[in-house]
């Protein structure tokens, strides 16, 4: 939820006018789309990177206001928990020398930010769950002090109506209870933007929803979450859980959870737009000034701001984003499946296989989507978060194939593929896919180097509070150093 909101009460008169605003932004949107008034030519790619905050003793530091204090970088930013910040990438074109060009500028501005950030005794970390998050850290007072937060958190807990239920199985399963969204700041992603002309928004979309599970599969990073080791990207159900604002009688009716994989296949933007209108009541039913029409009819480019506001508080894995630049408004697709890290060498890779293989998959005459149930995609997603690198996918032609097997096999090339239709340089091309390859060959991603090392140290001696703490200070030595986690000694 990017937008900033503060401190609001909600009447039924207020809610009763947002969802007319909403409606009429929704017809502008139409309008729009039927124009062709969209950025269609030099489409650009983006990249946001949520951070989590550490101490010296690798636990968690609830310091985020000093730290950006300290920091004082404007594409640094608060998020939801007091020990998160998020970065903001510039957006880029791939051409080129893009994609090194991007991994230059975030490696520059997150050693420059550790820099400033150790000044008051925290570190930055790029993980998918803390490993030393603890029970009194998921509580009211771990929340940022941004009002948008407490605000958001009062709208999900008065739509539910009673405590988050947290129920994961794996390993080593967890059940417990929030009475707060904490739980939510423990997941921490990485979000690739990809800006698309409306006539192929459909494509891309679909493309990178059949693709969620090997991105899920391959990149997984976040094995624990409250000493207890789960699913290999725990973050996945623990998202889907934390801001669920359906109550068990709720979901028995077959309402629509806020975190969504969707429901089917789509053949326009308008599609996602209109479901979220249909499906889902307003959290946040805060009004702009702008009338959308008027704006529309007077030849400037509506915000049409409640429907992105709207937008933002529905969590889909690929969500649909209606932007403005320069006057001109523009659609990305937003792939918000991965954790964050656990090296920025690896997050580019990771682009460069999602940005490849999407192209690829969307230019297809015979499109993939076509030959797989939606509800197979949806399957294979929850599949890979449980499994990580070892999980079995269902691919059409292919049957249950192991997800490093359906990579090397077939997605890595039409990676290559993709990203020369991009323009990308080939050296760079085979730099960050061979990434991909060998963390396929080796079958060690984030999670699996986790899940080792924390074995190894407690076969040393350790309890669990201890080997979590040690692991991660290796994590972090290793993620300072840019080597690719497949690289990465266990047990040293």
């Amino acid at each position: 939820m990017g937008e900033q909101v503060g401190g609001h009460s909600f009447s039924r008169a207020d809610r009763t006018r947002y969802r007319q605003r909403i409606r009429a932004c929704l017809d502008v949107f139409a309008a729009l789309l039927r124009d062709g008034r969209f950025a269609t030519q030099a489409p650009l790619t983006g990249l946001e990177i949520e951070l989590n905050l550490v101490d010296g003793d690798a636990q968690p530091a609830m310091r985020n206001a000093e730290a950006l204090t300290a920091i004082a970088d404007p594409t640094f930013q608060t998020e939801l928990g007091q020990f998160n910040l998020e970065i903001n990438v510039p957006p880029r074109r791939l051409a080129g020398d893009g994609p090194a060009r991007v991994e230059q500028q975030v490696r520059s501005s997150l050693n420059a930010a550790e820099g400033k950030a150790a000044t008051i005794g925290t570190h930055l970390v790029m993980v998918g769950i803390l490993p030393t998050l603890r029970g009194e850290h998921m509580r009211a007072e771990s929340i940022s002090g941004d009002p948008r937060y407490a605000l958001l958190n009062e709208q999900i807990f008065a739509a539910r109506g009673e405590d988050m239920a947290i129920d994961i199985d794996g390993p080593e399963p967890l059940v417990t209870t929030s009475d707060t969204l904490a739980p939510e700041a423990a997941c921490t992603s990485t979000q690739f933007h990809l800006q698309v002309a409306p006539e192929e928004f459909a494509a891309y979309w679909n493309a990178a929803q059949a693709l969620a599970a090997v991105q899920v599969a391959l990149g997984a990073n976040a094995p624990f979450l409250l000493g207890r080791r789960l699913w290999a990207e725990t973050r996945i159900p623990l998202f889907e859980q934390a801001v669920d604002t359906r109550s068990e009688e709720i979901k028995a009716q077959g309402v629509r959870p806020r975190v969504w994989f969707g429901e089917r296949w789509i053949t326009s933007v308008f599609d996602l737009f209109e479901e979220n209108v249909r499906y889902f009541p307003a959290l946040l039913p805060i009004c702009e000034d702008e009338d959308p029409a008027q704006a529309l009819a007077s030849g400037a480019t509506p915000r049409l701001g409640e429907l992105r506001l709207h937008n933002g508080t529905i969590y889909r894995w690929n969500r649909p984003v209606y932007d403005t630049a320069g006057g001109t408004p523009h659609l990305r697709v937003e792939n918000r499946v991965l954790p964050a890290g656990p090296t920025v060498l690896d997050t580019i890779a990771n682009g460069a296989f999602w940005f490849g293989v999407v192209r690829t998959l969307a230019e297809q005459e015979r499109p993939l989507w076509t030959q797989i149930s939606f509800n197979a995609a949806e399957e294979n997603l929850h599949r890979a978060a449980r499994d990580g690198i070892e999980a079995q996918l269902y691919w059409p032609g292919l049957g249950y194939l192991p997800a490093t097997e359906l990579a090397l096999r077939r997605l890595v090339p039409m990676a290559a593929g993709g990203l020369d239709r991009w323009g990308v340089d080939p050296a760079l091309r085979d730099r960050y896919l061979g990434v991909i390859e060998r963390r396929c060959a080796l079958q060690r991603n984030g999670a699996t180097w986790q899940a080792s090392t924390v074995e190894t140290l407690e076969r040393r001696g350790m309890d669990r509070p201890a080997a979590l703490a040690a692991m991660l200070r290796e994590y972090i030595a290793n993620m300072h150093g840019n080597r690719p986690v497949h690289e990465w000694p266990v047990g040293r």
